[in-house]
């Protein structure tokens, strides 16, 4: 079963990155936590999906010629795109 990706109005910047809901769920749970192991245990999965996730996220946004290496510019890219609002990364 393919992932749904989240999309914006065309030609708008999250188009080339394609992001699915799933990975922006699990980055908004390592955004809210102080590590990766915390939010795989938030959504009851490993550690590595966690790191999966955030690396495949990466080289999409890196691939767009945007791209994010820290948590912070990551979080700037997300919020960029409308994925997360401010207040949740609270």
């Amino acid at each position: 079963m393919a992932a749904a990706v989240i999309t914006r109005g065309a030609g708008d910047p999250c188009d080339e990155v394609g992001l699915t809901d799933r990975e922006v769920e699990v980055l908004r749970a390592w955004f809210r936590t102080d590590s990766k192991a915390a939010a795989a245990r938030a959504l009851f999965i490993a550690e590595c999906t966690v790191a999966e996730h955030v690396a495949r996220v990466r080289s999409k946004y890196s691939a767009a010629g945007r791209g994010a290496a820290t948590k912070t510019a990551l979080a700037a890219r997300l919020l960029q795109d409308g994925h997360i609002r401010v207040d949740e990364l609270l």
